[in-house]
């Protein structure tokens, strides 16, 4: 057992877990609750730095060196491609994501936008390693271990983790199945078994499918039925027969509409259509990691994402009962427009899932240089093609739209703007209120262009905004822009997106229902005469005088009429003071029911026994 205590190694291992600590509580903001979560907290990570280090104990001295400087480097890759990921997308990476590694060619501008100059201080224990080891004044005994030794402590120490590891989770989360929130459960685990705990689920998920049946569907639709609503019988069929034109406005926050900066509207086009039109002004995005193709799969399912990964590359054969395939089965010629490749997200195969007649992706758009900025294809190019396009389709249609313009890092150049940059802290805040301007520029034009091909009076239109556009690592800027402090209760609020839903004649007004994106389908097919009883949805009615003010956010938080609960943390909805959780506990319950049933239909691929 002497070569355990092998001081090479716990040299190693001291510097790789103050450093794990470090990044955990700062850059990941994940702050333990209680003293047993501080406990297995600080403890988690060194039984797992030990027990992966000990591995090099099998090699001579010039070999131990190298194991453990790999050993150390992998590590702190994971740290570092952690934090990255954290400063946009305010979460970890998760083990399905790894499957989203075919589009990172696509996100290279967005990853080098992210890199910070400091980074090279997550890298400098290893330097510090070198530097200590090649000096000759240094000399630390190394010893070696046989296997059978070796066997012996790794498998004490690996029952000795299992253990750990199932009692941070039975203390820090009441029911393991129903824990959504990867903060929490890094808050319990640490980050390693962390991603012991992921890898498992994410194997469960897959295996899920095989070990499905039929009878899996009789707590779903009990759930279901215990919360529907009674759809608005006076908008039945208000828009029946007309076209629909869907619009996907990428990364818009509802803090812009209706906002200026130096006397100038973000969003003068969409305010004008606002005042015409029904918008609702406490509607939030309930997207996962898959973000946009996430936004994509609320609306035209009325299921919610996967809780890690997307759906649109985990599970793009699985029955579904797509609002496109309903459509079409009703006469309607379905297609989407997005001037991207094909196979990005692999869109190709699950529009086919989800009942699109046509898919009009980048090959379809004439692109010259002066056309294409950041993501692809500049927002006002994009529509005048896509009106050609729209023109040879079938009445009715129905059309989705996805904008590029508007995406992180928010480049354009400076003869396009409408308006100029902020002069804040936040270099992406400032240029994304350019991006904006753009943006809503470019749908004033779109919808007076289809006025000018007769293509209006018989469009319903729905724009909704799929995420969030600024991240939590901006908050001190948008706190100064938008004159108030950004804690986590202003941060759950920020989650709203603008949903608009324009029918040309009807006179429209501004609604404060809470909502989400899971709601969209149901209320589409109520305007347009089709009876939700038929389909399985988890979103409720828009315009329904029965429906509750709700709305379920993939990591579990949730917003009622009453409360708000995020970040392990109740709220009072008016006013944001902290509340007991006796407060929150009828809707966080009601949350991972959601959460937790839907999962059950997207990974057991449950429509196959409709």
């Amino acid at each position: 057992m002497k070569s355990l205590f092998n001081r090479q190694m716990w040299l190693y291992i001291l510097l790789i877990y103050l450093k794990t600590i470090l990044v955990t509580l700062v850059l990941f903001q994940t702050v333990p609750s209680t003293w047993f979560q501080w406990f297995t907290f600080m403890l988690n990570p060194i039984i797992f730095l030990f027990l992966v280090f000990s591995f090099g104990l099998f090699f001579n001295q010039k070999w131990q060196h190298v194991t453990f400087f790999i050993i150390s480097l992998l590590v702190s890759i994971v740290l570092y491609s952690n934090a990255v990921h954290y400063r946009e997308f305010s979460d970890l990476i998760t083990v399905p994501m790894l499957a989203m590694s075919a589009n990172m060619g696509d996100l290279s501008t967005s990853i080098v936008k992210l890199i910070r100059w400091y980074d090279i201080f997550l890298f400098l224990d290893l330097l510090i390693i070198l530097w200590f080891l090649n000096r000759k004044s240094v000399q630390l005994p190394v010893q070696t271990l046989a296997f059978r030794q070796w066997r012996g402590a790794a498998v004490f120490i690996a029952v000795f983790m299992v253990i750990s590891t199932f009692l941070s989770q039975t203390a820090s989360i009441e029911n393991v199945r129903h824990s959504f929130d990867r903060q929490r459960l890094v808050s319990a685990l640490g980050l390693y078994n962390y991603y012991i705990y992921d890898t498992f689920m994410f194997m469960k998920s897959q295996a899920s499918s095989t070990f499905a049946k039929e009878d899996d569907w009789e707590p779903i639709d009990k759930h279901i039925e215990n919360h529907e609503v009674e759809t608005n019988k006076e908008y039945f069929g208000a828009a029946k027969d007309r076209n629909i034109v869907v619009i996907s406005l990428e990364s818009f926050e509802s803090f812009v509409i209706g906002n200026t900066v130096d006397g100038k509207e973000l969003t003068p086009n969409l305010n004008q259509l606002i005042d015409e039109s029904y918008y609702f002004k406490n509607f939030y995005h309930q997207t996962g990691q898959g973000k946009t193709s996430d936004a994509e799969f609320l609306i035209n399912t009325s299921l919610y994402p996967a809780g890690s990964g997307a759906v649109f590359l985990k599970h793009p054969d699985n029955k579904i009962e797509g609002l496109p395939d309903i459509l079409s089965s009703r006469g309607y010629s379905t297609a989407s427009f997005h001037a991207n490749d094909r196979s990005f997200y692999n869109r190709e195969d699950m529009y086919d899932t989800l009942g699109y007649d046509k898919y009009f992706s980048k090959s379809y758009y004439d692109i010259s240089e002066d056309d294409e900025v950041g993501w692809g294809m500049k927002d006002e190019a994009f529509f005048d093609q896509a009106i050609d396009h729209l023109h040879g389709l079938d009445e009715p249609f129905y059309g989705t739209f996805l904008t590029l313009t508007n995406h992180f890092p928010y480049e354009l150049e400076e003869e396009d703007r409408f308006i100029e940059p902020l002069d804040s802290e936040s270099e992406v805040l400032n240029n994304y209120v350019s991006t904006v301007r753009y943006t809503d520029e470019a749908i004033g034009n779109f919808i007076e262009k289809l006025k000018d091909n007769n293509m209006y009076e018989n469009t319903m239109f729905v724009i909704y905004g799929d995420h969030y556009g600024i991240a939590d690592s901006h908050n001190d800027a948008m706190g100064e822009f938008l004159n108030k402090e950004i804690d986590a209760y202003e941060n759950a609020k920020l989650q709203r997106v603008p949903l608009i839903i324009h029918i040309p004649g009807m006179e429209g007004k501004t609604l404060d229902v809470v909502s989400g994106q899971v709601d969209v389908m149901p209320t589409i097919l109520n305007l347009l005469g089709i009876s939700v009883d038929d389909y399985t949805m988890f979103g409720r009615d828009l315009f329904s005088e029965e429906r509750e003010d709700f709305v379920v956010f993939r990591d579990g938080s949730v917003i009622d009429e009453e409360v708000i609960y995020t970040a392990d943390t109740c709220y009072d909805r008016e006013n944001g003071e902290e509340i007991s959780m006796d407060h929150c506990n009828e809707a966080v319950d009601k949350g991972n029911n959601e959460l937790y049933y839907s999962d059950k239909i997207v990974y057991g691929d449950l429509f196959r026994y409709r």
